[in-house]
């Protein structure tokens, strides 16, 4: 491995990456970052090497790994196409429209990535029990993990999460519990989670940085994959579905470390997307407030369930990536995610959750506001299956009528 060092984002603390740290011993929810020997990297890590190398997915990068491959699990997270949309990019005027397809890894979200990594780390520090917070999908990909590599696996999620997620959740063979919300501003099952961690010793896997360094490392690969896909040319923007910050922290961390080894000489200008009913950290970096300004969302509300976490916790790496890409940041309402999730099932053939659309719905919204130009490439990652939550998406659609196996039954209504 080629870590150097382990450092706290918030006070400083810095550990020795052979003791594997997980949560700073300051407990002051500051995120352990991961910093890499790039001159030793680059021995072994060139464009060159990897268009020798057969092997795709997160471990296709060990080099830029925390822990080594011979501990992953055998699921193949990782290595999903970045379609080239002719037909939605020409319907929306955009000249050069990419999306990249999380819903094809193995529980259908990006979360794969990055418990692909936690849970590696869990087997190595020889872990029993893993535990997490979360909305749902980060809760079924680390149970599916889990059982690829025999971990007992724990979830705290919401209360109101949705009856595909919880199917999911229990076929893995999870320990499920839904926590009721308790107080404005407060996540329940974060602090379940904190609770199993200090009486229980659970390992904990969440999909935000304060309460595992690991995890966010594979999200990293995201970057990688997009550029190495594009022939190592940047696109203009990449739009990014956003909760925690989790998932635009790695992206900003994988083409952080692509720049460093000399691979781009230039950015893409990320854009973090919120919905409207929790947008702390949009209206932060709007606004150019610090991340130490921002407030937790008393109510959090969204048809985008995923995107709900009330505190952005990685929104330190957000506002440090928007800044140094000279990006921006965009909510979105219900309608306008919702018109994403028909965008993409109707010209391109992609069905995804309301989460995993709201990329595009900030994307149209600022193609229309001017922002993004018809002639600028772009990348929006697309992030998770609409079988996740589709009882939320029928609705939108008339029933389908019910007929006799007669022609002329059915020539009356086509």
């Amino acid at each position: 491995m080629f870590v150097e060092r382990i450092v706290c984002s918030r006070c400083g603390t810095e550990y020795n990456p052979a003791v594997n740290p997980i949560i700073c011993g300051r407990d002051d929810f500051g995120r352990l970052d991961i910093h890499y020997d790039y001159e030793r990297v680059a021995e072994t890590l060139s464009v060159e090497s990897l268009s020798m190398r057969r092997g795709r997915g997160v471990w296709r990068y060990w080099e830029l790994m925390p822990v080594g491959s011979s501990y992953a699990s055998p699921l193949s997270e990782g290595g999903t196409p970045l379609i080239r949309c002719e037909r939605l990019g020409g319907h929306l005027g955009l000249r050069s429209l990419f999306i990249k397809d999380e819903t094809r890894n193995p529980t259908y979200s990006f979360k794969d990535r990055a418990m692909a990594v936690g849970v590696a780390k869990a087997v190595e520090m020889r872990k029993s029990d893993v535990v997490t917070a979360s909305s749902g999908n980060a809760a079924a990909s680390l149970a599916a993990y889990s059982a690829s590599v025999g971990l007992r696996c724990n979830a705290f999620v919401s209360e109101d999460i949705s009856v595909g997620k919880v199917a999911q959740l229990l076929v893995y063979g999870v320990r499920l519990f839904r926590v009721r919300q308790f107080a404005e501003g407060s996540d329940p099952t974060v602090v379940m989670m904190l609770e199993t961690v200090k009486r229980l010793g659970w390992y904990p896997c969440p999909s935000f940085g304060p309460f595992n360094p690991y995890q966010v490392e594979g999200l990293k690969t995201i970057s990688y994959e997009v550029l190495e896909q594009n022939s190592w040319e940047p696109p203009d923007f990449i739009f990014i579905p956003t909760g925690s910050g989790c998932l635009a922290a790695g992206v900003w961390r994988g083409l952080r470390d692509m720049m460093q080894l000399g691979l781009i000489n230039s950015y893409p200008r990320m854009v973090p997307v919120q919905p409207k009913g929790n947008k702390a950290l949009v209206d932060a970096i709007l606004a150019g407030r610090s991340f130490s300004e921002i407030k937790p969302e008393k109510w959090p509300k969204s048809i985008a369930s995923g995107l709900l976490d009330p505190f952005p916790w990685d929104g330190d790496a957000v506002i440090e990536g928007v800044a140094a890409t000279g990006g921006t940041a965009v909510s979105v309402d219900d309608s306008e995610i919702l018109d994403a999730v028909k965008a993409l099932a109707g010209f391109e053939g992609v069905f995804a959750e309301p989460s995993g659309a709201a990329g595009l719905a900030g994307l149209v919204k600022l193609l229309n506001e001017g922002v993004v130009d018809a002639g600028d490439t772009v990348v929006v990652l697309v992030t998770g299956s609409g079988l996740k939550e589709a009882e939320k998406l029928t609705p939108l659609y008339p029933p389908p009528p019910l007929i006799s196996p007669d022609i002329s039954e059915l020539e009356r209504l086509v």
